[in-house]
């Protein structure tokens, strides 16, 4: 009986940001000076905590003696150095770092007070600004994205255009309003889609800021 020869084939994989093959540095819609501004967040960590049955106050004291930052009690970000902690729901957040060094022991050290779930590839972040995002926003927002509606810290879960969203406010520049928005990745060309449109008549600046999830 004659033998067959096999062979194995290696196969590698290359990883790609969540923002890849979507969107593009560069100025989209109108020319001249952009009233948006788009940064592309990449190389966060990022993980969703749900505190055992009453277990909440002591996760919280425990992500503030390993990253400085206590969990919010109500729909605000409370950020840090080098943390966010995100509320996204009754004694549930989402805790992002603005890279992945020393991540995975951290998510190992909360995991003793909560149920933890790495999310870093799961999500896409993009932060948004400019004299005429809000204009850009209230196109498929469904909230009042008013100043005197959703403050600086504010976060809210809502949908874009059909697309679920978490969302929150932060400190302003000097030319307005700043947002951050993130969504699942599988959603992601569909939102950038949608936002692209919405904000080409302002004319719009995107970058990319591959190091940090937080601009």
């Amino acid at each position: 009986m004659a033998e067959t020869a096999t062979t194995s084939t290696a196969v590698s994989w290359t990883q790609h940001g969540a923002w890849a093959d979507i969107a593009q540095a560069g100025q989209l819609g109108a020319a001249g000076p952009a009233g948006v501004t788009a940064i592309l967040q990449g190389g966060f960590g990022l993980a969703t905590l749900i505190a055992t049955p009453g277990g909440a106050p002591a996760l919280s004291g425990l992500v503030e003696s390993r990253t400085g930052i206590t969990l919010p009690a109500t729909p605000t970000i409370v950020s840090g150095a080098s943390h966010d902690a995100i509320w996204s729901g009754p004694e549930q957040w989402l805790l992002r770092a603005a890279t992945h060094d020393g991540f995975a022991e951290l998510l190992e050290a909360l995991s003793v007070q909560a149920a933890v779930s790495e999310q870093s590839d799961a999500r896409a972040a993009v932060r948004l600004s400019g004299p005429q995002i809000r204009d850009a926003l209230a196109k498929g927002v469904m909230l009042d994205l008013h100043p005197a509606a959703f403050a600086v810290g504010d976060t809210a879960l809502t949908s874009i255009a059909h697309i679920g969203v978490h969302l929150w406010r932060l400190t302003d520049e000097p030319d307005g309003s700043v947002f951050e928005i993130m969504v699942a990745r599988s959603m992601v060309g569909s939102f950038w889609s949608w936002f692209a449109a919405s904000a080409a008549e302002f004319g719009c600046q995107v970058s990319i800021d591959r190091s940090t999830g937080r601009g």
